[in-house]
């Protein structure tokens, strides 16, 4: 990947496992379009239109079933209503097309961009978890935006984005595309 210093590129860099925020401002290109208040309110209203509302625990006032309390760790629930919140629809893509199958090189009108969710592993395989990116077409160029990167990375080309991302694909990670018109 190669870095292009001519285009003013927003990035947020991880914080805790806030990734999910990270991925949506970088996403929208814009500081606090989301912020961790936000993101709670949606959580904790996803809970409250739940049929199945759990019985409270001690626990429950960290772990909530949408997101953690203290270190953010949102699901896709809370990054799907965010998006629909904000006039987006999220479409899973389905892996066993391969990344050949997403219209990488369509207007940037329709495909805002695309969020990865990826496994990680943290000391010594010890500790799995998921971790949200993304990746977005900005000035006819595809970023990773990734809050793990300490820049954004420019892809050479629609074809280098389109391995990375069967490369997602193959070791686990979901693909979600971020389409600007509800259809």
């Amino acid at each position: 990947m190669a870095t292009d210093t001519n285009t003013q590129i927003y990035h947020e860099r991880q914080r805790l496992q806030f990734c999910l925020l990270h991925s949506l401002n970088n996403l929208f290109q814009r500081k606090d379009v989301f912020t961790r208040s936000s993101l709670n309110e949606i959580a904790e209203k996803l809970v409250l239109e739940e049929p199945n509302n759990e019985t409270w625990t001690p626990f429950s006032v960290l772990f909530k079933p949408h997101h953690n309390a203290l270190t953010g760790n949102y699901d896709i629930n809370v990054l799907i209503a965010a998006l629909e919140d904000k006039g987006k629809n999220v479409v899973w893509h389905d892996r066993r097309n391969g990344a050949s199958s997403i219209d990488l090189d369509g207007p940037e009108d329709a495909l805002m961009g695309i969020l990865l969710n990826v496994p990680v592993r943290m000391f010594a395989g010890l500790w799995k978890s998921r971790h949200w990116v993304a990746l977005r077409k900005i000035d006819g160029v595809w970023y990773n935006l990734d809050s793990d990167l300490v820049a954004p990375q420019a892809f050479e080309d629609t074809e280098k984005v389109r391995e990375f991302l069967d490369y997602i694909i193959g070791y686990g990670g979901e693909v979600l595309l971020v389409m600007n018109n509800k259809q």
